[in-house]
């Protein structure tokens, strides 16, 4: 009865989700503001795992830019023939080893043994987060790897129930937080189903320029000169470690960088470099 039951439980979903695309069509976040969104209790809250993007097509992963991800075969073969999606992570703090696993065309077992697959949605247009977070979990069940790892969602009265628990993982490495609304179907592009909450921003920009470093950064990158999405140009000149002040981003490259609000004139408050943005 068990096994009848399950599945049922899986062929429904797989004639419920989207046919996959080469690119796919996913839920994007915007940023979390507690003036506008102060019914805290209507959100399903998850912690924000700094991981790489990767759906689950029913058949092999790829980023959300379509580009395939490859995975070993025993770390994809428990996942069932329908979309999911989730965050390929390791441990916090640990992107920039994670992203180098990932990225590599021939994947390295013995590498990919440090990597989870976070699952926080099964999307599917007809049913609210709610239920679609019933799914994965009730799917992650079955499937029983200790890889395989589904997303726990947590619900709270007020703002100050959400401020506690922000505190406490970004206290302890974590990222930050994300917010589903609870009643929300799956629809794809950014809009105010999903949103984060970070102790910092950030955004993208193109480096145009490298401007040379002084005193001890003498011969070496002293700042990146930027271009954002909407046009300003400014400079970021943080972040960096020696090795990538003596390799610097390349120009044209498209660059990650966190900043703290805005200044008066609309630029970025002590904007500082993140991390490249990948092909992938």
């Amino acid at each position: 009865m068990i096994a009848i039951k399950w599945m049922l439980f899986i062929t429904v979903i797989l004639f419920s989700c989207s046919a996959y695309t080469s690119q796919p069509s996913v839920l994007l976040a915007k940023v979390y503001d507690e003036e506008k969104h102060n019914d805290i209790s209507a959100y399903l809250v998850s912690e924000k795992f700094d991981g790489v993007r990767a759906i689950w097509t029913g058949t092999q992963f790829v980023t959300r830019k379509g580009n395939i991800i490859n995975a070993p075969h025993w770390f994809t073969t428990s996942l069932p023939n329908t979309w999911l999606d989730g965050e390929l992570w390791s441990k916090r703090e640990h992107f920039a080893a994670l992203s180098g696993i990932v990225r590599t065309k021939i994947p390295n077992n013995k590498d990919w043994q440090a990597v989870t697959y976070k699952i926080f949605d099964m999307p599917d247009k007809t049913l609210a987060f709610s239920e679609r977070y019933k799914n994965y979990s009730q799917l992650v069940t079955h499937i029983n790897q200790p890889h395989i790892q589904a997303v726990k969602q947590r619900r709270f009265k007020n703002n100050k129930q959400l401020s506690d628990y922000f505190n406490n993982i970004t206290a302890q490495g974590a990222e930050g937080v994300m917010l589903h609304l609870a009643d929300a179907k799956h629809k794809s592009g950014r809009s105010g189903a999903l949103l984060k909450l970070k102790p910092y921003l950030d955004a993208e920009a193109v480096v145009i320029a490298h401007l040379p470093g002084k005193g001890k950064y003498t011969g070496m990158l002293g700042a990146l000169r930027v271009k954002s999405a909407s046009g300003q140009l400014f400079s970021i000149g943080t972040g960096f470690s020696d090795a990538q002040r003596q390799n610097p981003p390349a120009i044209g490259s498209t660059v990650t960088y966190r900043f703290h609000g805005l200044t008066k004139n609309g630029l970025p408050r002590f904007a500082s470099f993140l991390r490249v943005r990948e092909s992938i």
